[in-house]
């Protein structure tokens, strides 16, 4: 039996292999979405001032697309590839015009159902998220009547443009002794200033959800810790082990307090999925149908022997990579206050819902499996590790190469 799972394992690999090479396209600077962050605050003469950072690229492409502009297309690409913030700035200065026309276009500020005129406060800067080029804008907003509820709208690089897609808009104010946050997509484009505190965590905890579920390196993570685990005891620890590492970094960099580029996170985070995956390919190689069998020292404390321990301590340091991740996904930098706080915890909850939810429903089925056929279910385990070690491989060495 040790024999074929051998033999079988390898020829899933290389079909794998083979497929990813063929199927993968190269990743983009910014992958397939793009987060817009906007702060709202106080301005002079009553007005609002919202300071919007967008995806230099992105904003350039789209802007001269929308608003027929080759030229800024041409300057600004051209200012991209060279990497010259200031000639990024001097780009989009010498084309204001087509810049503010899509902003203006697609973000708005109403103050008790009426429109408020923008007017641009200051020039274009130009700086960089998690590696990425930004370009910061200020606005200001003149509401008629100067009060009333505020209500920001927010439909910057929608779908249909076809170059990103699922954008969302992380919201901070500090207006009229309130303060909070709120993340905007295209299913909820907007929100109200005055909206209650339970409306605006729901959207940070869908926000959570969301995020696993559309991350397929984190989904990946977790099918390799469910794959791998013997006993239900066994996944619950790995999965608490995960949380708790994951929510320690996700706080202290979503709050500003440590920093890791995104050029080192990403491609850890693609190693740990490979090395999780492959340790449980490495047991079957060497245990074959014995895989799933616990040494006896696993019959005490926790019923975890010492491969079970040496992997749950590998599980908790990948996991505090990953809340980097988590946080890079977020991308909050703004002052720490118990608001945030509070939004920052429920978008964590959110990502631990959908994380228990997977558990609760692959985890009984490998054991039932497992239980009915223990070769069925070495196959099937073996076949989603392999899966999942190749494509962590294939991601490492992408996001590694920068392809």
């Amino acid at each position: 039996m040790s024999h074929r799972v051998r033999r079988a394992l390898a020829g899933l690999t290389a079909t794998v292999i083979a497929f990813l090479c063929v199927g993968q396209r190269p990743a983009l600077a910014h992958g397939f979405t793009s987060t817009v962050y906007a702060h709202l605050a106080p301005s002079e003469g009553g007005r609002l001032r919202t300071t919007l950072e967008l995806e230099y690229d992105l904003f350039v492409v789209s802007a001269a697309d929308s608003e027929h502009d080759e030229s800024l297309f041409r300057a600004g690409t051209s200012a991209f590839e060279s990497g010259d913030a200031g000639e990024q700035a001097a780009a989009l200065k010498a084309h204001t015009r087509s810049a503010m026309a899509y902003v203006t276009e697609r973000f708005s500020v109403t103050a008790a159902g009426r429109a408020c005129a923008p007017s641009q406060a200051g020039g274009f800067r130009t700086g960089e998220r998690e590696g990425v080029p930004y370009v910061t804008l200020g606005l200001d907003w003149a509401c008629p009547g100067g009060a009333g509820e505020q209500s920001v709208r927010s439909e910057l690089f929608p779908d249909a443009e076809g170059y990103v897609k699922g954008v969302k808009t992380i919201v901070t104010y500090e207006v009229d002794g309130r303060s909070g946050s709120a993340a905007l997509d295209a299913a909820h484009p907007s929100f109200s200033l005055a909206q209650a505190w339970y409306e605006r965590f729901w959207e940070f905890f869908r926000l959570g959800a969301e995020h696993l579920l559309t991350g397929i390196d984190h989904i990946l993570f977790l099918l390799a810790l469910i794959a791998g685990s013997r006993r239900p005891r066994e996944i619950v620890l790995a999965a608490t082990s995960f949380t708790l590492a994951h929510s320690v970094t996700f706080m202290l960099a979503a709050l500003g307090l440590v920093d890791v580029p995104g050029a080192i996170v990403e491609p850890v985070i693609a190693l740990s999925i490979a090395v999780v995956a492959g340790w449980y390919l490495w047991r079957i190689c060497r245990r074959g149908d014995h895989a799933m069998d616990l040494a006896p020292a696993g019959r005490g404390h926790f019923s975890l022997d010492r491969a079970g321990w040496t992997r749950l301590g590998v599980v908790f340091c990948f996991g505090l990579v990953h809340g980097l991740g988590f946080a890079g996904a977020l991308g909050i930098e703004a002052a720490w206050s118990w608001t945030l706080l509070w939004s920052l915890l429920v978008f964590n909850v959110g990502i631990e819902a959908v994380q228990l939810a997977i558990i609760a429903v692959l985890f009984p089925l490998l054991l039932q499996l497992r239980r009915r056929s223990r070769r069925a279910g070495l196959w099937v385990t073996g076949a989603i590790s392999a899966g999942v070690s190749v494509m962590g491989l294939v991601w490492f060495v992408q996001r590694l190469s920068g392809f």
